[in-house]
């Protein structure tokens, strides 16, 4: 079982190369046109390709860069010149520092909202959806506005630069955590509510209510151990897409982060940078859903949680 996991997390893995490299390849223009801005003549264009390597075919040059990160090696910056692996490693700590973030608040923000369901009965699912709707660029906006703008409490902008630490300065992570994690607890609340009412319908569920029980203790004892499961499935896959949700956040508050980089390296089409810091959000996401797979057999396995032994209100 573990094996075809791992088989298809693989494939998985280098279905996602190949279709990063063909979104890359799809982009207008690439990094010998757009060196010189328009001055140079198509004969310093073509000797430009030529040099780059991008008059080779398109399966070989894919061929070329798949070897490449098999032996570790995500190639160079056609811009820079440096090693792709550089300018990844140099923006990697403040993304993990942003992602981070993002979910200790994602996480608190979810079991809060459940907790309000679970006293509610199961009502507030709307409200929820609502929130998970919104767009995060108008969380950035509203928040900018009001944590920054019109209180004065958090930094506008989060200006380090490149290779410092978001550490240092927790609350330049504020505004940016916060926009990553409102829409992110908002979709995570919808997606367990389902099964959270489902729940609280259950015979043992509903003969603990009427025995007087405090709502908290079912909520540990009957309620929680059903969720488990699909808790840490949304878990690891909320953390996948905060890892991919990070550029436009990057981009409005200045964290020199992944989703900094691959935006600037979108606008000179700097391929290989494209290709490396794509990627990552990417293969986060795939090994966020193989761990959740992993998590939940083992649960479903785990001597020390059977649903089907809690019954008549006990655990």
């Amino acid at each position: 079982m573990i094996a075809r996991r791992l088989a298809r997390t693989a494939l998985l893995v280098l279905a996602a190369t190949a279709v990063v490299f063909a979104a890359t390849e799809a982009l207008p223009g690439d990094a010998g046109t757009l060196r010189d801005a328009g001055r140079a003549s198509p004969e310093q264009v073509a000797r430009a390709r030529d040099q780059l390597g991008l008059d080779e075919p398109v399966v070989l040059r894919y061929l070329r860069w798949l070897g490449g990160l098999l032996r570790g090696d995500l190639g160079r910056s056609l811009s820079s010149g440096r090693p792709v692996s550089d300018l990844l490693g140099q923006r990697l700590p403040t993304t993990i520092s942003l992602v981070a973030a993002a979910l200790a608040v994602t996480v608190l923000l979810t079991v809060a909202g459940l907790v309000v369901t679970h006293l509610r009965e199961g009502r507030g699912g709307a409200l929820a959806a609502g929130f998970a709707a919104v767009p995060q660029a108008v969380y950035a906006a509203t928040l900018g506005a009001l944590l920054s703008g019109m209180l004065g409490w958090l930094p506008a902008v989060s200006l380090l630069p490149p290779g410092g630490h978001a550490w240092q300065e927790p609350r330049m992570l504020v505004l940016p955590a916060l926009t990553l994690a409102l829409p992110s607890a908002a979709f995570a609340c919808t997606l367990l509510r389902g099964v959270l009412t489902d729940t609280l319908r259950r015979a043992h569920v509903v003969d603990a209510y009427r025995r007087g029980l405090p709502p908290v203790l079912v909520l540990r004892r009957h309620v929680l151990p059903f969720l488990a499961v699909p808790a840490i499935q949304v878990l690891a896959l909320t953390a996948g897409w905060l890892a991919a949700g990070t550029a436009l956040v990057e981009t409005v508050y200045g964290l020199s982060g992944l989703g900094g980089l691959l935006v600037s390296a979108v606008a000179v089409r700097d391929a290989p940078v494209v290709q490396g810091a794509a990627l990552v959000p990417v293969v986060t996401v795939l090994i966020g859903m193989l761990l959740a797979d992993l998590a939940a057999a083992t649960v479903h396995r785990s001597a020390t949680w059977k649903p089907t032994r809690v019954t008549g209100g006990t655990p």
